[in-house]
């Protein structure tokens, strides 16, 4: 099974892209040049869990990697090494000298997909932030602020792409407290985000991509994940269409809820600082 060739075909379909298997490849348009036929973009499984993907209009993968924001390195499960004498293996992370692993990573991308910065979590709950930089070996800063403290990269929601579909779609956000529980949320077929460097760390400018979106957002069962949901609230409560809080049945927060068996229906209500708007015809 290639991760990679299945982190494609989600992507694609989150992003409405028609895609149809035959042949053995997966075909979708040319989105790299606003092709409409299917099958102009053929996708493969490759070697060594990676994918292939060949434009037959372009007569390669380079624009069609550049319309996603993916590079070269993203078309395979385990990084390839890469140019300029950078180091093959980009699962280090700063607290790896003290026998941490990496167990996850989060990309943060912009309106058109491309990656404006990182998060990654060890398997002792350390997080770290990077962002892009082609002048370092690694590819990355471990750092989002320069030496004044000033912060180099934009400020965005988690999923960025797939939230403004959706909001095109008017479907509901679900606003969680971390990257994990936003992922429990896709996997049950909602559309979810967050905000990097989890509670407290929301702020006005996540808040104006949800402009006329119906949220509800998953508090976690803490006086932390009280405080944050309170926040998040305030900074929707001018922008968002309706506004809805709800937490989990059982255990802390939206992970622990799926974990016990439990569907979105079972979360419990615990306030509604903006509610749906009235259907006047309804009222009347």
């Amino acid at each position: 099974m290639s991760i990679a060739f299945n982190r494609l075909a989600d992507l694609l379909r989150e992003r409405g892209e028609p895609g149809r298997y035959q042949g053995g490849a997966l075909r979708t348009r040319g989105i790299c040049h606003d092709g409409d036929s299917p099958n102009t973009v053929a996708i493969r499984r490759g070697n060594n869990g990676g994918v292939v993907i060949f434009c037959h209009k372009c007569q390669g993968n380079a624009a069609f990697l550049d319309a996603i924001g993916w590079t070269e390195a993203d078309l395979y499960d385990e990084p390839l090494e890469r140019q300029n004498d950078r180091p093959a293996d980009d699962t280090w992370i700063p607290c790896r000298e003290r026998g941490h692993k990496r167990v996850a990573q989060y990309v943060y991308r912009d309106e058109k997909g491309r990656p404006v910065h990182g998060v990654t979590r060890c398997d002792h709950k350390c997080f770290a932030q990077w962002r892009p930089d082609d002048s370092a070996k690694s590819g990355r800063r471990w750092s989002l602020n320069d030496k004044e403290g000033n912060r180099l990269v934009r400020v965005v929601p988690y999923r960025l792409p797939e939230i403004l579909n959706a909001i095109a779609e008017d479907r509901v956000i679900w606003i969680a407290e971390g990257e994990k529980d936003v992922h429990a949320l896709v996997d049950h077929g909602l559309q979810a985000t967050c905000n990097a460097a989890g509670a407290g760390k929301w702020t006005t400018e996540h808040a104006q991509f949800l402009r006329g979106a119906d949220v509800t957002i998953v508090a976690d069962r803490d006086d932390k994940g009280r405080e944050h949901a309170q926040l998040v609230v305030k900074t929707l409560l001018p922008v968002a269409r309706s506004i809805y809080v709800v937490q989990a049945k059982t255990g802390k927060d939206a992970a622990d809820h799926f974990a016990a068996g439990l569907g979105d229906a079972d979360f419990r209500q615990v306030w509604a600082p903006k509610p749906y708007p009235a259907d006047p015809a309804v009222a009347a």
